[in-house]
């Protein structure tokens, strides 16, 4: 029989010096608790209890052991209150995992303003380093993971934080240079900059989609921050984040081609571990990052 449900017993037993009123406390039948008690006492290998017809007293044996189950039981249920509290308040340590790429788009400036929100919150944040296995941040110790792949895993739990709009873009200095592309085809005549998560650009939707395949960029980066320096610098043709190119785009510097054809939004998850109750501090930054790209302004049509 379960070892604390049996000291649960004895040490009821033990405070009302009685099977019958221990098993009105308990809610469960005398005989039961009289198999309890016995149970225990084979456990332990000593007599804990002195049964009389009218009574119930505690060997010397017994009353030692009471006093340590009964202390027992009550770290116990104060060390479940105080987990459980901890999954109530947000303060604490949160690990996040987040792709490189991502990270340095405004994922880091949303987990800036969070910063500076919840300060009893100790943040870890990891750029890179991301594994193919869905639930390999959970086993490396991370409460969120962010993704733009919709993953059906039974391991995890999902959340759509915001679509991340893109753009084909050029400076106006290397427009004026090399001119417009007039269509997905005439793209292979220009200079083009790739980032390798792109190796074929998708522009446009439904059945005007279009794939056109990089065959032999100008200059490959695995940063966005970086390809977007080098179309600023009139270097070559690029599919970038539209957000922080935005304020660019309108004031003409860059220039938004083929805008018939425009690349598809990707969305953006927050990957957290399965369960029952959600970790309150892994909740309120859900809450945050989801409120946060809400109220950004989107992307000029």
């Amino acid at each position: 029989m379960d070892r604390l449900v049996v000291m649960k017993t004895f040490v009821t037993v033990a405070k009302s010096s009685s099977f019958s009123g221990a098993a009105r406390e308990l809610g469960i039948s005398g005989s039961l608790v009289s198999r309890h008690v016995a149970d225990l006492e084979r456990q332990v290998g000593v007599r804990l209890v002195n049964r009389t017809a009218r009574s119930v007293s505690l060997t010397e044996a017994g009353i030692r052991y009471a006093e340590f189950a009964d202390r027992i039981l009550r770290e116990i249920d104060e060390e479940d209150g105080e987990l459980s509290h901890s999954q109530d308040v947000a303060e604490g340590t949160l690990s996040v995992i987040c792709p490189k790429w991502i990270g340095t788009l405004e994922v880091g400036d949303a987990i800036a303003a969070f910063v500076r929100e919840h300060p009893k919150i100790s943040l870890r944040f990891e750029l890179g380093g991301m594994s193919d296995r869905n639930y390999d941040f959970l086993d490396r110790g991370y409460d969120v993971a962010f993704h733009t792949r919709d993953l059906r895993d039974s391991n995890v739990r999902l959340r759509r934080v915001t679509e991340l709009p893109f753009v084909l873009a050029a400076s106006a200095d290397y427009v004026r240079r090399r001119g417009l592309p007039a269509t997905a085809v005439e793209l292979g005549e220009h200079d083009c900059i790739l980032h390798p998560n792109d190796p074929v650009w998708r522009l446009g939707e439904g059945e005007s989609t279009v794939h056109f395949k990089v065959q032999s960029p100008r200059v490959t980066a695995n940063s966005y921050l970086v390809i977007e320096k080098l179309v600023e610098h009139g270097d070559g043709i690029a599919l970038i984040p539209r957000r922080p190119a935005q304020a660019r785009l309108d004031s003409g510097d860059l220039v938004e081609l083929l805008p018939g054809l425009r690349p598809p939004q990707r969305a953006l998850y927050a990957v957290h571990g399965p369960g029952g109750q959600t970790p309150e501090r892994v909740r309120v930054f859900l809450d945050f990052m989801t409120t946060w790209f809400r109220s950004r302004p989107s992307a000029s049509a």
